[in-house]
């Protein structure tokens, strides 16, 4: 059966990234959304459309920030790379949904200097291998001596992206796939339209995931064990900004650093912000989470 609903929603979101470095400065004016603004000045979130969890928590921000009397600038990029440069150059004043401890470590490695840690909102997030549900394979290593049964392919994400190096540099050798294998690499959306045509034909594949992803639910996978701990130890999801933005905007860091999700609460903000509202709504998506989740942030209501 195929998840026609969240793969159109995962289309849409890789043609928005397609705009590259198109940002639009939205002041919280969609209808639903947080107001006009304020006049306390402009604070720029930068995000990947099509990796979900910064999308989720960009809007999520909006909204909050807005409340604070402040204008909200979000700016769509591509890759991870531009950024976190974009970030350290002061381009960008906060990435909502950062994997900085292992995942973008070597980003952190290049631009930390300039760049504030401004506190990890979901403290479980993790890369993954997985296959549908159906396919007999239970574990990373078991791939090597499956390998004609995939083609010869794992799909995965954007080539900058940290689970792509993560993979290809330091899973891949280390299960001995690196010979067998060849690591697909596109976008998140043709990795998922390639999971999507092969679920509905019962066929086997391999791609790279992540949790916390919306995916994990929508299609019926199951991540591979990780027996040698190559995809690396679960993380922190964080919040960076441009150096000095605490000092320069106190209130919003101070808001910022208070945000905690569990699994229910995040689950539940991306699955409206990309799946229930889609495109174009996620100013509703957010006040519809907020409705559910009124202790998330009890001094900001309306």
């Amino acid at each position: 059966m195929k998840n026609t609903r969240h793969l159109t929603a995962a289309l849409a979101l890789g043609a928005v990234a397609a705009l590259g470095l198109a940002g639009c400065a939205s002041g919280n004016q969609a209808e639903g959304g947080a107001g006009d603004g304020g006049d306390k000045g402009t604070i720029t979130l930068g995000f990947l459309p099509s990796w979900t969890d910064g999308l989720s928590t960009a809007y999520l921000l909006e909204d909050q920030l807005g409340k604070l009397g402040y204008t909200v600038k979000m700016q769509t990029l591509t890759e991870a790379g531009p950024l976190y440069a974009g970030l350290a150059q002061g381009d960008v004043d906060i990435y909502p949904s950062a994997w900085p401890e292992l995942t973008h470590k070597s980003y952190m490695d290049t631009y930390g200097d300039a760049i504030e840690d401004l506190g990890s909102y979901y403290d479980n997030a993790k890369l993954t291998i997985a296959v549908p549900s159906y396919v007999d394979i239970d574990s990373i290593d078991q791939l090597q001596a499956n390998a004609a049964r995939f083609d010869g392919k794992i799909y995965g994400i954007e080539p900058g992206a940290g689970l792509t190096k993560q993979t290809q540099e330091v899973a891949m050798p280390g299960y001995g796939l690196d010979g067998g294998f060849e690591l697909v690499t596109s976008s998140t959306a043709a990795m998922l339209t390639e999971l999507d045509n092969a679920i509905a034909a019962q066929k086997d594949i391999a791609v790279t995931l992540w949790r916390p992803f919306w995916a994990n639910d929508a299609y019926d996978v199951k991540d591979l064990a990780d027996p040698q701990g190559l995809m690396g130890d679960p993380e922190k999801l964080h919040f960076l900004g441009t150096a000095g933005f605490a000092e320069k905007y106190p209130d919003a860091a101070e808001l910022i650093a208070g945000i905690q999700l569990d699994d229910a609460q995040y689950g539940s903000l991306e699955d409206l912000v990309v799946n229930e509202y889609g495109e174009g709504r996620e100013a509703e998506a957010v006040d519809a989470w907020l409705e559910q989740n009124p202790a998330a942030f009890p001094t900001q209501r309306d």
